[in-house]
């Protein structure tokens, strides 16, 4: 991170000055990496017996020379692997490195994809994802005299949990926003000068619509900065461009993460749409998804990641799931050597369809979408009953919008213009389509 904010002894008065952090070159990642891989190698075999008996390793940790043979010497770990043990050994599976009484914390996976998943932290574990939060918010340019407001249900899925105990820890007003009403909540912001708020994308507009709706002048607030996660929209230029035009003055800062691995990345400070790992809490890998091989140069693929300092319930080599495009390793106009991946999150690879030939994913549908303002919400429709998938989008338009039919023919025009494919629009009355304060379920699958 660029700055990190001092004690509070100085936080009075004028707002502190901050000291600057240098930024670890690649050869430096790379050492700490290793070190770090067969320290938890060490501390993991023989104590955690999923990972004994899935490296089948005995009562001997392997000590790796590079990263390179850690990779070929260490299978991928899956999330059905993971499932799979939890259901053999409830409540909590068995990758566990420390006997039970020794973890303090318990999240749960919001079960989108698969069954959820518990995922305990020992206070040693915890307080890693707390420090990686403390980078996130130095990245993103947090002050001493930042006010945050968290708009998320404080349910048991990570959510912004760790960045509430970052927030707190640096010593900065928190606002907790759950079981609060959105006119609520932007009341809250709009009466306790809140500067940063921490939400999905899909919720940052949803706020915005409802203040438009009732005529709340967001301009009069204080918020200038927006940070949000649990969906791939932080890093979708039409979505970044709906939110900053709903909030004045406000600008997007997209981070992403997963329960069972911790907040893994951050907005580039001078880049908007590029996430950095953060590499000396993670070992990223970028593979082809069908084969497994490291993708080729310059080519997309699905994020590998080793937690490096989640000792209490590793992951060696996860599978995440998520698309990405690295870029080349290179300093980055911000200064970081940190591995850079263009576009944040591009997709799933359980979330693609095929389309008539056309490989479709929800990122590039909502940025198609989203580039049409007079959409206030919209689904998916995909049409399974036929040896071809068929796609369709019911779209909800914005209260001024007085153009029901020019919103449809526009629509289809951008995806035909996209995609090369007839996409049927079929436009709604207003608070016909549901709102979301955390994932967005937007896509409905029809099978028969």
């Amino acid at each position: 991170m660029t700055q990190v904010p001092p004690g509070d002894s100085n936080r009075t008065g004028e707002e502190s000055r901050t000291r600057e952090v240098s930024f670890p070159v690649q050869g430096e990642i790379e050492r700490v990496q290793l070190t770090k891989i067969n320290s938890l190698l060490a501390a993991v075999i023989p104590a955690n017996t999923f990972y004994t008996r899935k490296l089948a390793a005995g009562l001997s940790a392997p000590q790796f020379r590079s990263l390179g043979e850690y990779s070929a010497g260490i299978p991928t770990t899956s999330r059905h692997e993971i499932v799979k043990d939890r259901l053999a050994n409830p409540p909590y599976g068995t990758n566990l490195t420390f006997p039970l009484e020794s973890y303090v914390r318990c999240h749960q996976t919001s079960g989108s994809t698969t069954m959820p998943i518990r995922w305990l932290d020992t206070r040693d574990s915890w307080n890693h994802l707390v420090e990686n939060w403390i980078q996130i918010l130095g990245a993103a340019g947090v002050t001493p005299r930042d006010r945050f407001l968290f708009a998320f249900s404080f349910g048991p899925f990570l959510g912004f949990w760790s960045a509430i105990d970052a927030v707190h820890r640096l010593g900065n007003f928190c606002f907790p926003g759950g079981s609060m009403t959105s006119l609520a909540r932007l009341e809250a912001i709009l009466d306790n000068g809140i500067t940063v708020l921490c939400c999905t994308p899909t919720y940052a507009q949803h706020l915005g619509e409802v203040a438009r709706e009732k005529k709340l002048d967001l301009s009069a607030g204080r918020l200038r900065l927006i940070i949000v996660a649990g969906e791939a929209g932080g890093s979708v230029p039409a979505v970044r461009a709906r939110i900053e035009r709903l909030w004045p003055g406000a600008t997007v800062f997209d981070h992403h993460g997963m329960t069972e691995v911790g907040p893994v990345t951050y907005q580039c400070p001078v880049q908007p749409g590029v996430l950095h790992i953060l590499e000396s809490a993670y070992y990223p890998e970028v593979i082809d998804p069908r084969s497994g091989a490291p993708a080729s140069s310059g080519a997309s693929g699905e994020l590998v990641l080793t937690t490096l300092d989640r000792v209490g319930s590793p992951l060696l080599r996860y599978r995440t799931g998520d698309l990405v495009q690295p870029r080349p390793r290179a300093v980055c106009g911000c200064g970081r050597q940190e591995l850079a991946l263009a576009g944040g999150i591009l997709g799933r690879s359980d979330d693609m369809v095929v389309v008539r030939g056309v490989n479709v994913y929800p990122s590039l549908v909502e940025q198609i979408v989203r580039g049409h303002p007079e959409v206030a919400e919209y689904r998916v429709q995909l049409d399974c009953r036929s040896a071809l998938a068929e796609l369709s989008v019911e779209v909800e338009p914005t209260a001024d919008c007085q153009d029901g039919v020019g919103v449809k023919d526009r629509l289809e025009q951008s995806f035909q213009t996209a995609l090369n494919l007839r996409v049927p629009i079929r436009v709604l009355p207003r608070a016909s389509l549901p709102r979301f304060e955390m994932k967005a379920l937007r896509w409905a699958k029809i099978t028969e």
